[in-house]
């Protein structure tokens, strides 16, 4: 099934052919006791969970996904987590982004860039980053430009030419408000501004690493990422799409934005090259599964409950897992990807990996 060709993706070679720092450091292997994760066994065609029946799975369905209860497992309080450093992520994009000359694209900026939203790829990177030891600050103005580039491609993406969209987060979209050629700019001054942010404001992180992060992020958003992504989904519209070709779309459209904010999150932090590579593994599994998960909203849901138009895809007879499997099997599909991400974080301290597994299964149970 397509698993098995995102399992194959997950374990490509990265371009850290080296530790940076010189050292390899094994990471701790402790129980993740607060995640419940099960072992998966990998063949060519595809993928088994292995003792299913001992360990529940994920279910797409639950909102609010809550700890087992455990002598040994940490207490946390996810909420507060994403409140708290959404916060810190809102405070900082709203003082990269200023009122300046010219206003008028200063103001398309803001609107878009400060309309809420759930933060979740800012987050990622800095959970990321303290997982291998790093510091918030260190991962911030990584944080701030991976969110600039994600809505750059929000506001280009809901254009007349693209998607076509009139709402995004409850709102008019970018060109609604401002118009076709102020939404296009504020894209493009978006994407700029994200690199200029991430070299001029990293802090007490080492040239090398602040080089290598630039250019994870970079590659996700070209003709290696999103960009590639983009227009395979654009000239595969009302057209028979095969699975394979499907996932192809979705891990360059949405997962590989969301793998570099995890990835460069912890190169800023330090970390070694087998943990990049877990952390990397476990951003391809997350990122297809938040659009997976999309896929299911877009039919299970209304306009008033996702912020957006719910049916596009629908109306437009665009390919999607819920149409190429069936919803209940597009249910089972994201379970999977969220037991081999678990599974990747159970090589780290659980106590640290705590909010990236919550993330998970936040984006597995997300309503909007």
């Amino acid at each position: 099934m397509a698993f098995s060709a995102t399992i194959s993706s997950c374990y490509k070679s990265s371009p850290f052919k080296n530790p940076i720092d010189g050292q390899i450091r094994t990471p701790i292997i402790t129980p993740l006791g607060l995640c419940k994760f099960v072992p998966m066994k990998i063949n060519g065609t595809h993928t088994q969970i292995a003792n299913s029946s001992l360990t529940p799975q994920v279910i797409v369905e639950d909102v609010n996904t809550k700890p087992q209860s455990s002598n040994t497992s940490p207490k946390f309080n996810f909420k507060e987590y994403m409140n708290t450093v959404g916060k810190r992520v809102n405070i900082a994009l709203d003082e990269a982004v200023p009122l300046k000359h010219p206003v008028q694209i200063a103001e398309a900026i803001r609107y878009s860039l400060l309309a809420g939203g759930k933060r979740v790829r800012p987050i990622l990177c800095i959970a990321s980053c303290e997982l291998v030891g790093g510091d918030e600050s260190s991962a911030i103005p990584m944080a701030c430009a991976v969110e600039m580039i994600h809505t750059m491609s929000l506001i280009h993406d809901d254009l007349p030419c693209m998607d076509n969209d009139d709402f995004r987060r409850g709102k008019p979209t970018n060109h609604k408000a401002y118009g076709e050629d102020t939404a296009i700019l504020a894209g493009d001054a978006l994407l700029s501004l994200a690199f200029e942010h991430v070299a001029a404001k990293t802090l007490n992180v080492s040239p090398d690493r602040v080089v290598q992060a630039i250019a994870e992020l970079g590659s996700s958003v070209g003709t290696e990422g999103l960009v590639a992504g983009q227009i395979l989904d654009i000239y595969s519209a009302g057209k028979h799409v095969a699975l394979s070709d499907l996932e192809y779309i979705h891990v360059h459209k949405t997962a590989k934005l969301l793998e570099a904010a995890v990835v460069c999150g912890a190169i800023l932090g330090g970390g070694s090259v087998i943990e990049v590579e877990r952390m990397r593994k476990y951003a391809r599994c997350i990122g297809l599964l938040f659009q997976v998960v999309d896929d299911i909203l877009d039919i299970t849901k209304s306009s008033d409950e996702l912020g957006k138009t719910a049916g596009k895809d629908l109306a437009t007879d665009k390919a999607t897992y819920p149409k190429l499997m069936g919803i209940d099997k597009a249910k089972k599909f994201a379970n999977e990807l969220v037991d081999q991400a678990l599974a990747e974080l159970s090589h780290f301290d659980a106590a640290k990996a705590a909010p990236l597994c919550y993330l998970a299964k936040y984006i597995a149970n997300r309503q909007n």
